[in-house]
């Protein structure tokens, strides 16, 4: 193998390799590959797992071997402790920390912000966990604001954080909340008042009432996106910042007096906003991050922030925690997955003086799903191209493999919408008959009219439901709906998508005409892509798909 491995000359080619090495010496490879020490890396990975009482004469001896490498195995001796293992609960399994994984939650310290990347399951989530509670143990004074995209995603990280934890003093030094939570609570602090928050409706009615009242080109779409990706994405402050901006990932070319024209009508929609006394989320995050900078850090400040669902995040909210903590050591410690942006937002880490070159780990084993599920929800992408998650260049799913197997994914079209979710209850009612848990099984649609359809077909076939979007409980039963956004960062034993037709993904509305801009609307597609694929991979050992009338076209063909 040796003579293989000398053949090896770049990160693609190691890649290529991943599948092939065993993992303990493709994981010191990809630590070489990044630019690590090979002094640093057999301190930090080989004489971690080096025993004790190993001799340095290599054995064939099974038993030696296995008392050698007790982070991967573990020697049952009883029934009793095969059974202990196996009776652990689900939210025990949340936390686990695979050895692979230690290494980056575990190591005592960066010189600046780290990035961990990896595809769904890979258990980017676990690591940010634990890296909190390394970050705590390390200092008694610490402060860490964990954080990350949705109310939902919190209370999972509150959650998960507290039984990881278990200590009354320990949990009082982490503040965990979402990024638009902690600006909003900025604005207050340092504003006195802070504006009610719009949707995404009235925002686009706005601009439309603007749009019209200026006698306007552009959709009211195209005045949104104008204003979410290059105004608040670069925290342009006047109409001279506007000329000189670079409009990176924006299809249509715009001249200076085009630029002048619309820059009126952000004045005019601001001058609305501030007229009705309210205010989008991401205008608040600009307002929170230029406010925090004027401030003095030392009143609001953390000594780390660790950020999980990076790659939903805008560079607004990205100013907001690079505000919140000083640069420096172990300062931002970021995960997440470009394949499951989900929400439109794209960013040069770098520009936003976050600068990961160096300090940048991929996790390539999804511990989650099964071997079967991945490679099917995989086809969802189509291998299309996925920028970064630091927005320098192109990720990719090469090397990202389950050690797990099961059955095939079950994909079926139904005549009628009726028959379609008759079927759902039956598939339902057989997982609940092979014992598992109400709780342990999650049906998701598109839209919200689908589920409340769904909910009250099971609940009428004595099913209980609850909806993800009420925060309930992991003790409370009842299988989980959500919709297919709110299904992000969560997990289930079984998972049904429903209603994945033609008209619901890709959703019409939410993707831009190509005429209007041909760049916005192959990243509203692949947006669409990545909204099928996160669903589909919150599947443990069941995934269940179905639509009736005309299949989604993203749907992968057998």
């Amino acid at each position: 193998m040796l003579r293989a491995v000398r053949t090896i000359i770049d990160r693609p080619q190691l890649d290529a390799f991943g599948t092939l090495l065993p993992e303990d010496q493709f994981e010191v490879l990809t630590f070489l590959a990044e630019g690590f020490s090979p002094e640093e890396v057999y301190r930090d990975v080989v004489a971690g797992r080096r025993p004790a009482r190993a001799t340095p004469e290599p054995t064939e001896d099974l038993a030696t071997a296995i008392a050698n490498t007790s982070s991967r195995i573990r020697l049952v001796t009883e029934p009793d402790e095969l059974a202990d293992i196996l009776a652990k609960p689900f939210a025990a399994w949340r936390v686990f920390l695979h050895p692979s994984q230690r290494r980056l939650a575990y190591r005592f310290s960066y010189n600046g912000p780290v990035q961990v990347s990896g595809g769904p399951g890979t258990g980017k989530t676990v690591v940010a966990l634990h890296r909190v509670k390394h970050l705590l143990s390390r200092s008694p004074d610490s402060r860490v604001l964990l954080t990350t995209y949705t109310n939902a995603l919190a209370a999972s990280l509150r959650e998960n954080l507290a039984l990881l934890l278990d200590d009354a003093d320990l949990l009082s030094r982490v503040d965990v909340t979402t990024v638009n939570a902690y600006a909003y609570r900025m604005v207050r602090e340092l504003a006195g008042r802070v504006p009610s928050p719009v949707g995404d409706q009235e925002e686009r009615r706005i601009w439309q009432q603007v749009a019209k009242q200026l006698g306007l080109p552009w959709t009211e779409q195209f005045l949104a996106q104008e204003y979410r990706h290059v105004v608040l994405a670069q925290g342009l402050r006047t109409v001279e910042d506007y000329l000189n901006a670079t409009r990176k990932g924006r299809g249509t070319a715009l001249g200076p007096l085009k630029r002048a024209q619309l820059w009126r009508a952000v004045d005019a929609f601001e001058t609305a906003l501030h007229t009705k006394g309210i205010s989008t989320h991401l205008r608040i995050c600009d307002d929170a991050a230029r406010r925090m900078a004027e401030a003095d850090r030392a009143a609001y400040g953390y000594t780390h922030v660790v950020v999980d669902e990076a790659q939903d995040l805008h560079p607004a909210q990205w100013r907001v925690l690079r505000a919140a903590v000083a640069p420096g050591p172990d300062d931002l410690f970021i995960t997440g997955d470009p394949h499951q942006r989900i929400y439109d937002a794209h960013v040069s880490l770098a520009a936003l003086g976050i600068q990961v070159t160096g300090r940048s780990s991929r996790l390539r084993i999804n511990y989650r799903s099964t071997e079967e599920i991945l490679t099917w929800s995989t086809g969802v992408l189509a291998d299309e191209p996925v920028g970064d998650l630091g927005g320098e260049g192109a990720d990719s799913l090469t090397g990202y493999r389950s050690l797990l197997h099961g059955r095939r994914p079950h994909v079926e079209g139904h005549s009628s919408e009726q028959a379609e979710v008759t079927a759902l209850v039956e598939r339902v009612r057989g997982w609940l008959g092979q014992g598992i848990r109400p709780s342990e099984i999650a049906v998701c649609t598109r839209f919200n009219l689908l589920l409340d359809k769904v909910g009250t077909r099971l609940e009428a076939a004595g099913v209980p439901t609850v909806k993800v979007k009420d925060n309930p409980a992991a003790s409370t039963e009842g299988v989980r709906l959500a919709t297919m956004h709110a299904m992000k960062g969560l997990e289930f034993r079984c998972v049904a998508v429903v209603g994945v037709t033609e008209s619901a993904v890709p959703f019409a509305r939410e993707v831009t005409p190509v005429e209007v801009d041909r760049l916005q609307h192959d990243s509203d597609m692949l947006r669409e892509r990545c909204v099928l694929f996160v669903a589909c991979t919150r599947a443990r050992e069941a995934l269940h798909v179905s639509w009736s009338g005309v299949p989604s076209p993203f749907l992968p063909t057998p």
